[in-house]
């Protein structure tokens, strides 16, 4: 049983099974009768349940109470620079959109988000730029990437470069280019946020498209801006990334990694992080770092940080030279 072919019913279940009789029976009896009879049910009929979905079902719940507390306290694109630095851009965006769905609360240009990439391409084809920046800032990154991939290529770099600089933008504009896709997809979209854009957002569709539209794009930003250029390079690969490579990737890199900067980065990563890196060690390798973790005691976190960049330069520095290759628009990471 996989937590993603479960219902929310199913996962309610699995998460009362999880917090135990009594934890779970205060929360149970605040729900509604019918939803009570529901997910008793499940729970009576559920097979055994494996540790493993357990914890995936209780860290998802972790997660969508955290996004509601974050869109609460700061707005979305509070909560999604929070969430991004400790699950990574797309999950965020994930996760957020199922809080928005539960709390009923609604994000700019949901209607895009949830149109066809075809459809919203020949949509925005003829819009401006700075038009086209703006919606694609509200997107997924994989629907923003196959958009740009889709663009005219003298238009690509000029609506990246829009992204990138893009910072505060008025709500009136926003609800300005909302009219115009509620004419041309039949729908009306509330407006409540006004931080968008920049360097992340871009960075987040680079991160998606085919390497061709992502060397070109940069290629042309190196020669126009070439300290944007820079930053955004640095932006692409964070630490945390290297759960998305292959095994091979990972040896390739720890074989390159002073050991005193590995057990710093380490210090501060999350713990799906330190086990995929640890299992790319031998026995005898990771039990020395761990014992060095241990040894280093309280550690500032711009020290923690330097050590998670310099190994990120190392991955970049590899990637570029072949030896490994980030995955890009839905390619798979391989060894050259």
């Amino acid at each position: 049983m996989a937590k993603d072919k479960l219902t929310g019913i199913q996962k309610s279940a699995v998460l009362f099974v999880t917090l135990g009789p009594d934890s779970a029976a205060p929360i149970l009896k605040k729900l509604p009768e019918t939803e009570i009879q529901k997910i008793t049910f499940e729970i009576a009929n559920m097979p055994k349940i494996k540790k493993e979905l357990k914890n995936e079902v209780l860290q998802e719940f972790v997660n969508l109470n955290r996004a509601k507390d974050y869109i609460l306290e700061g707005g979305f694109e509070y909560a999604k620079n929070l969430l991004s630095k400790a699950l990574g851009s797309q999950r965020a965006m994930e996760i957020i959109d199922r809080v928005s769905e539960i709390t009923q609360q609604y994000r700019p240009f949901g209607i895009a988000r949830k149109a066809d990439a075809h459809q919203l391409l020949n949509v925005v084809m003829g819009e401006h730029p700075q038009t086209i920046a703006l919606i694609m800032c509200y997107l997924q990154a994989e629907k923003a990437a196959q958009i740009l991939s889709g663009l005219p290529e003298e238009m690509q770099v000029d609506v990246a470069k829009r992204m990138a600089i893009m910072s505060n933008t008025s709500p009136i504009v926003i609800e300005e280019v909302e009219e115009i896709l509620q004419k041309k997809l039949s729908n009306l979209i509330r407006s409540d946020i006004a931080t968008i854009g920049g360097v992340s957002a871009l960075v987040d569709v680079l991160n998606n498209v085919d390497r061709g539209t992502e060397k070109a794009i940069l290629e042309e930003l190196d020669r126009d801006q070439p300290e944007l250029a820079e930053k955004i390079r640095e932006s692409m690969f964070v630490f945390e990334d290297i759960i998305s490579l292959d095994n091979a990737s990972i040896q390739r890199i720890v074989r390159e990694v002073d050991m005193k900067d590995m057990a710093l980065a380490l210090k501060g990563s999350s713990e799906e992080v330190a086990h995929i890196l640890y299992n790319n060690m031998s026995k005898r390798a990771a039990q020395t770092l761990r014992e060095d973790i241990e040894f280093l005691g309280p550690v500032r976190l711009i020290d923690v940080e330097k050590a998670q960049q310099a190994i990120v330069a190392i991955v970049r520095r590899l990637d570029e030279a072949g030896e490994i290759v980030i995955s890009r628009g839905g390619e798979d990471a391989v060894i050259v």
